[in-house]
């Protein structure tokens, strides 16, 4: 799995995907996907993580550059667990000279990994298929890096800065995600309200009032995924 910390025995890397990135540092994503095998035939399981996160917290999870202990470049804002995976929100620290380095190379597209630093507690190995599920881990840090090794974990938002409004896909995961609704209804609303009060608030025909309500309703929304 590569070369050991002082901390981690072992790493997994997940690709990220930055099509942008806020002016703060700020993104979102998932360091890990549950139920998958990474190109070292391991598997992490819904779970896993649970124990150490609850011990830990993000805020005991170190944000490191390439897994040295040494190169600390910013701090883990969130880390949960989800259906999908380990969801992670982070800020890169402008005060830090390494930390932006990284932000260029981010914005650049020459920097897109990310590498969970931990230790196991429990696996369990199929003999058959040689792929090891790891039950249960202890999460000590999570690394920005060059190179990848699960291709399908991705970031899924990056944070904008000051008072913008989310992005439609921003504003549809914290329907379905944190209001409650349905894929289905989060999109039939999109489809017939976001573009027109983000991008045309002002054309004629709509319900003022309605539309100060909706309003209200993003409002809350772009505070609540900057929280």
């Amino acid at each position: 799995m590569g070369g050991k910390t002082m901390l981690a025995d072992e790493m997994k890397y997940a690709d990220l995907s930055l099509t942008d990135l806020a002016g703060d540092g700020s993104f979102s994503g998932y360091a890990s996907l549950f139920g998958e095998i990474d190109l070292g035939k391991d598997m992490i399981e819904r779970g896993a993580f649970s124990r150490s996160l609850q011990k830990r917290g993000a805020e005991g999870v170190r944000m490191l550059f390439q897994h040295d202990p040494s190169e600390p470049i910013g701090a883990w804002r969130k880390i949960r667990e989800d259906g999908r995976g380990l969801y992670v929100e982070g800020v890169l620290s402008a005060d830090v000279a390494r930390a932006r380095e990284v932000h260029a190379l981010m914005k650049s597209g020459g920097l897109d990994g990310l590498s969970i630093g931990f230790q196991t507690v429990r696996a369990k190995t199929d003999a058959k298929t040689g792929v090891r599920r790891v039950l249960e881990a202890d999460l000590w840090e999570i690394s920005i890096v060059t190179f990848p090794m699960l291709p399908s974990a991705r970031i899924t938002s990056v944070k904008q800065a000051g008072d913008a409004f989310p992005t439609i896909r921003e504003f549809e995961r914290w329907l379905t995600r944190d209001a409650g609704l349905s894929r289905k209804a989060a999109r039939r609303f999109l489809a017939g309200g976001y573009t027109t009060l983000v991008g045309g608030r002002d054309a004629a025909g709509g319900d003022d009032m309605d539309d100060e309500r909706l309003l209200g309703l993003l409002n809350r929304a772009r505070r609540l995924m900057s929280s």
